[in-house]
């Protein structure tokens, strides 16, 4: 059998995986190697020996080019413009890569000297990707007639590339006046065929993994939660080099990481998962713990992150698989919509009691996840709700991000009159009134 990218280092090592490519070498299985596909196994033990871990080939979806683990991105961004034979460059970030970003030979002073940039920095994507900065975003990119989009940030920097892409793609010779809309884009995103899209580099700074999935969320002005889905909408090239990372508050760093263990238990209990989803989870969601608990000791440590990048993009894809959304996650992004709570304090506080609710109806599953959370004599909810205790700005309690007890009733009443039918489709439990929703989100934590 052939085991990957495994490379004993004391320091984060550099990886890059394209689709025809298969880096690897002999090794014989032992207790230390999870099988997550029935073609590819995956050492964890080099996570317990100080070792980078690399995504396997296979892993990699139709529509994406590569996946770069620990490389620098400034040089690897540049290779791959040059590749895509780029000749008019939007850069799309958040405020907190401008440092990255800006400033004699980085990366748009270098693509300003080369002639190869279309627009200055772009800026106006805000957390949960709002859609007034989103569309003045689109309107910028068609303006400056893009071929292709950088994304430097978070989730929401990530999904709008992908939007935008989809509005570039729908420009006409008569429309350059036309503004971008939301209905506008979702339009686009349903066209049938789909035209090829402009390129995406999708260079993240944080652990969320919004660029691994082929769906783009947007919060609307009314505070709920909308978007596009097409698998056209995978970023071309995905890199992570974990110096993007520095200086990230705590609560930007350990939430996203959070968050896949979210995507890892909602792949895991989806009702419409197999066993090959579920062992690709299961092995995304122990890699996660065992270096998201590092992380808290060395929160800068550029090889613990590599590895987080690699147990998060096993779990998000394996949740993209056909299964998204699962039930955590889209109740918690209509949490962070309305209460414009970090999606991954929204995970600190609902993860847990969301499992809590149907573990009886997942119980079997649950064990799994409470055996690759390290320790199966105890429920998985438990462990869940330990971990985030330990886990610095994420908050585990509504009153810790101002959600009163009058606001959740609203919400959950909100919640049964509107998508009482789509969590049930999600759930392994039934939720019969909005008092069951209720019931589970702010059942004590002491209690599960």
């Amino acid at each position: 059998f052939l085991f990957i990218g495994s490379t004993a280092t004391t320091s984060a090592r550099a990886f890059c995986l394209r689709p025809t490519i298969i880096f690897g070498r002999s090794h014989s299985r032992s207790h230390n190697t999870r099988t997550f596909l029935s073609q590819r196994s995956i050492d964890t033990k080099s996570t317990q020996l100080n070792m980078s871990l690399s995504i396997p080939s296979e892993h990699i979806p139709p529509g994406m080019n590569a996946v770069h683990v620990g490389v620098p991105f400034l040089s690897q961004a540049l290779e791959e413009l040059t590749s895509l034979k780029s000749q008019r460059v939007f850069v799309l970030a958040n405020n907190s890569s401008r440092k990255f970003l800006e400033g004699d030979n980085n990366l748009m002073d270098v693509l300003e000297t080369k002639g190869m940039l279309a627009a200055p920095l772009c800026t106006s994507i805000g957390m949960g990707g709002g859609e007034l900065g989103l569309l003045s975003a689109a309107d910028e990119a068609r303006a400056a007639n893009a071929d292709v989009i950088v994304t430097v940030g978070g989730g929401a920097v990530q999904d709008a590339g992908k939007l935008i892409r989809l509005w570039l793609s729908a420009k006409t010779e008569n429309d350059d006046s036309e503004k971008a809309t939301v209905a506008g884009i979702q339009a686009a995103s349903n066209r049938d065929p789909m035209p090829p899209l402009p390129p995406q580099i999708a260079i993240p700074n944080s652990f969320a993994m919004a660029e691994a999935t082929h769906v783009a969320g947007i919060t609307t002005t009314a505070k709920t939660k909308s978007g596009a889905a097409h698998k056209s909408l995978m970023p071309t090239v995905i890199v992570y080099d974990p110096a993007l990372s520095a200086g990230l508050p705590d609560w930007v760093r350990f939430g996203t990481a959070l968050r896949g263990v979210e995507h890892a238990v909602g792949a895991v209990t989806h009702p419409k998962a197999n066993e090959d989803i579920r062992s690709r989870a299961l092995t995304g969601l122990s890699i996660i713990h065992d270096n998201l608990k590092k992380l808290v000791k060395e929160p800068e440590c550029a090889q613990t992150q590599s590895n987080l990048y690699v147990g998060g993009f096993m779990a998000i894809r394996a949740l993209n698989t056909g299964c998204y959304p699962a039930l955590g996650h889209l109740i918690q992004n209509q949490y962070s919509a309305r209460f414009d709570v970090h999606q991954g304090s929204c995970s600190g506080i609902l993860c847990a009691r969301i499992m809590d609710y149907h573990s009886e109806k997942s119980n079997d599953l649950q064990k799994r996840i409470a055996a690759a959370l390290g320790d199966e004599s105890v429920k998985a909810p438990i462990l869940v709700r330990d971990l985030v205790s330990t886990l610095p700005g994420v908050s585990n309690a509504h009153e810790q991000v101002k959600v009163s007890d009058d606001m959740l009733k609203e919400f959950t009443e909100w919640m049964f009159a509107n998508h009482i039918a789509r969590y049930n489709a999600l759930s392994p439990k039934e939720f019969t009134s909005a008092e069951d929703i209720y019931g589970m989100m702010t059942k004590p934590l002491e209690e599960l």
